[in-house]
């Protein structure tokens, strides 16, 4: 948030360079824009593909008062408008937003009328048509600023929006006339936008109910609540029939509505608003929600359920179904984000039995803490000499949870081609510092003894000269199933998060040394010798698992109505996460990269990110 933050202000103060160092994780991020508000318009169109080449900027000032405008359209089908007041965001816009979209609805319409592209009087572009994508950044500076709404977000400055109004009409016309091919670029887009506009007209027609009270018009799937009051009637996007079936079953039917989807709705990303108003399952949603969509239609005062819940499996088709439609609710209805309205159901991801009871738990987080607090329950450790366990009870099973953490870093390393048990002992090793990769002596003797620590699996070691971090290296030759494999440590890993994890774990873990420890049992069983804190954690998870029965569900269609009720539905037991847009540049990104036509951006975020992945569902 605090990056985001610091991109902004650089952005909107050309020339100013403002640094942000992370010392938790030695990352440094510098935010330094000579280009100001252009540079903003082509970080916002980064991943998509552009209609010009270089945004439009204008920029006037009058009185007390300076305005700074950039805009680029591109291909895809959706505004981007982010407007600013004295450099900060101004989120519900204001005098100078409506300013600005006046001005630029009149300059085009003149324009293209002049042009003899559109007919004098007969048809005319509506701002709408006009921002279809639009990305473009809006900055005013203002003497002093009146600031409105509940969260002050809303410039309310009268003398504003003529200021914004004269200055945008006169510089984009002036553009538009000096730069013919670009304005009937941008003015094909838009009449084309006008022509979808109106098949859009005649496709919303059929998602408009009649009459808010004519329970005739609702959707023949869609099993409503009895409750008319929106703010107490809640709806359920289920994923499939059989859930759907489900959960018409197990529901509340005073103030529970579900509604089953079908298969996958269509990306809206890629969509332009007519083809997505075709799609059943989305003309399905909107007309049970009863808002309408689009600019003429919409009204948040209408919605029919104050409590839009997303219900999905716990697969990857769930999880890409739910992306779906916060693709679509994010694009279309961004208001009732905004307003608190949506959220997703948690289903749980396991049914445990024991001793003839029955609990749930929502995810592997819950599975493994119950795992370990069950073994942890069940042990009577002494060290290997008899001595008595530095822990018990709690901090045995913080400490428990320390040694899987970092085995679990020891795998992220091994993923990178990197052998694990060496990471962890140099990572045990106080005498390895930032200092040690610049002397090949220090290195030398860093690597001897890590070479002894490793025992047989150890071949021999290089020292060499790092080129692309600078100072030096070292190249550990491991034997492997018969093979000798390389392992390099440079200053590069030493630095990581996971390597100083590791680092600072040891030490939290050091209390019980390396083994081997003891498991007493009770009198009826043999002492069990653990030979290392590894081995003591798979033990304890050992016990943990014993006499329990697990079922994970792959699918709400799997549990009866009883049971979906009381893990998902009931809201006395229930959890839900609220959905919430903390960043729209940011969101706006994601949905670019993750949704969008581009393959490009999407292949780097999957390369940048697929050492994250920790269960790969295919």
């Amino acid at each position: 948030m605090i990056a985001n933050r610091l991109r902004e202000l650089a952005f909107l103060n050309s020339g100013v360079k403002i640094i942000l160092i992370d010392e938790r994780a030695n990352k440094q991020s510098e935010f330094f824009y000579k280009g100001g508000i252009v540079s903003f318009v082509e970080y916002i169109n980064r991943n998509k593909k552009v209609l010009h080449k270089n945004p439009i900027f204008v920029a006037g000032a009058r009185e007390d008062c300076s305005v700074e405008v950039a805009l680029q359209y591109n291909e895809t089908y959706l505004e981007n408008i982010f407007s600013f007041a004295n450099s900060i965001n101004t989120t519900e816009g204001g005098t100078h937003m409506i300013g600005f979209r006046s001005a630029l609805t009149r300059v085009f319409n003149n324009y293209a009328t002049n042009n003899k592209l559109i007919k004098d009087g007969k048809e005319s572009l509506r701002g709408e048509d006009l921002r279809e994508g639009l990305a473009c950044v809006i900055s005013v500076k203002v003497k002093n600023p009146q600031f409105e709404g509940q969260t002050k977000t809303k410039l309310g400055n009268s003398e504003v929006r003529g200021l914004v109004e004269g200055i945008i009409y006169d510089k984009i016309g002036s553009y538009l006339e000096e730069n013919p091919s670009i304005a009937k670029q941008i003015l094909n887009k838009c009449m084309e936008a006008a022509r979808a506009r109106e098949a859009a007209r005649r496709a919303r027609e059929l998602t408009r109910r009649k009459s808010a009270l004519e329970v005739g018009a609702l959707p023949g799937k869609l099993a409503d609540c009895q409750e008319k009051d929106p703010a107490l009637s809640e709806i359920y996007l289920v994923e499939g029939d059989s859930a759907g079936g489900s959960a018409k079953q197990g529901r509340d039917r005073k103030n529970q509505a579900i509604l089953p989807l079908r298969g996958k709705v269509l990306n809206v990303e890629k969509a332009r608003f007519d083809k997505m108003l075709q799609n059943e399952e989305i003309k399905t949603m909107v007309t049970a929600f009863g808002a309408g969509i689009g600019a003429d239609d919409y009204d948040i005062s209408k919605l029919r359920y104050h409590k839009v819940i997303i219900m999905t499996d716990a697969d990857v088709d769930g999880a890409h179904i739910r992306t779906l439609l916060l693709t679509f609710f994010f694009r279309q209805m961004r208001e009732l984000i905004e307003k608190g309205y949506l959220f997703i159901a948690q289903p749980p991801l396991f049914k445990v039995v024991e001793k003839k009871q029955e609990f749930y738990l929502q995810n592997e987080e819950q599975m493994k803490n119950y795992i370990l607090e069950n073994g942890v329950s069940k042990v009577n450790l002494v060290m290997g000499d008899g001595s008595p366990f530095p822990v018990s009870g709690n901090k045995l099973f913080t400490l428990t949870k320390k040694v899987m953490r970092i085995k679990e870093q020891m795998e992220r390393f091994e993923k990178e081609g990197r052998d694990g048990n060496l990471i962890r002992i140099l990572a045990g090793d106080p005498t390895l510092t930032d200092d040690s990769f610049k002397s090949e002596k220090a290195l030398t003797a860093i690597a001897k003894r890590t070479g002894m620590a490793l025992g047989e699996s150890f071949a021999d070691f290089q020292i060499e000269t790092d080129e692309d971090h600078g100072g030096f290296k070292i190249v550990f030759n491991l034997k492997k199933n018969g093979h000798t494999v390389s392992s390099c440590i440079n200053r590069e890993v030493f630095r990581t998060p996971q390597f100083e994890d590791i680092r600072l774990l040891l030490d939290q873990v050091a209390i019980i040394g390396e083994g081997p420890y003891s498991d007493k049992g009770d009198e009826s069983s043999a002492p069990v010798i653990l030979d290392s804190p590894k081995a003591l954690v798979d033990h304890i998870v050992s016990l943990g698992k014993k006499g329990l029965t697990v079922q994970r569900y792959k699918g709400l269609g799997e549990m009866n109505p009883e049971q979906l009720w009381e893990t998902t539905m009931n809201p006395e037991k229930r959890t839900l996460l609220q959905v919430t847009v903390e960043d729209a540049v940011e969101a706006d990104e994601i949905f670019t990269t993750l949704m969008g036509d581009q393959v490009e951006p999407r292949r780097d975020f999957i390369f940048a990110n697929a050492m994250n992945v920790s269960n790969l569902d295919i």
